[in-house]
């Protein structure tokens, strides 16, 4: 499959008007609120399910559902509101399958640019849940708990789906994550060779 990007900057930094009237304020209080509901729910429902209910398969539907929901609501709505990313999957005519990843690019004329507070809470919640199931995944494994290992391993695969996408919306296709990580991998050596030689000198 090929990918097609819209390489545009979601934050503009040489814009200051831009960056004044990105005010602290939640702009979209529903999608905030969903955007951590259903993941956090989830989280909550596995580690308090055998506590409420002896039924395995009635915590595996609900987390189940619970995930399942997150993950369109993320994918579709809560993204492009708080902080103007979006990413899907097309299939052109000849059947080939087109990944791509799109970020609006936010200007001082848009009055519904995202905020700060929102794009906060966007990606706290992005990056912080699928570590957790990560977490709860190795525990499942290592206390012998092969029957939860199924419902955990659906956590991580729908919202580590989701943190990929945004982070190649956020970021650009993979030369450009290539390239950031060799510069960010350069940068810290050249910082330690400069701290060696300040020493030896010293």
């Amino acid at each position: 499959s090929s990918d097609d990007i819209e390489d545009v900057s979601l934050f503009d930094a040489d814009d200051e008007a831009s960056r004044r009237s990105k005010k602290s304020k939640i702009r979209h209080p529903v999608a905030s609120f969903f955007h951590l509901f259903f993941r956090v729910s989830a989280i909550v429902v596995y580690l308090l399910c055998e506590l409420l209910t002896s039924s395995f398969i009635a915590c595996m539907v609900t987390i189940i559902l619970l995930l399942s929901c997150d993950f369109w609501a993320v994918k579709n709505v809560t993204g492009r509101l708080m902080v103007g990313l979006r990413w899907w999957n097309q299939v052109d005519d000849d059947g080939r399958s087109h990944w791509i990843f799109e970020a609006r690019k936010v200007s001082a004329r848009r009055s519904k640019a995202s905020s700060e507070a929102e794009s906060r809470i966007f990606w706290l919640g992005l990056v912080t849940c699928p570590v957790i199931w990560v977490i709860f995944a190795f525990s499942a494994l290592f206390s012998f708990k092969v029957k939860w290992l199924a419902v955990v391993m659906m956590g991580v695969v729908l919202q580590g789906a989701n943190l990929y996408g945004y982070i190649r919306c956020k970021v650009g296709n993979r030369k450009n994550l290539t390239s950031m990580a060799t510069s960010y991998l350069g940068k810290q050596f050249l910082r330690q060779t400069v701290a060696k030689d300040d020493q030896t000198a010293s």
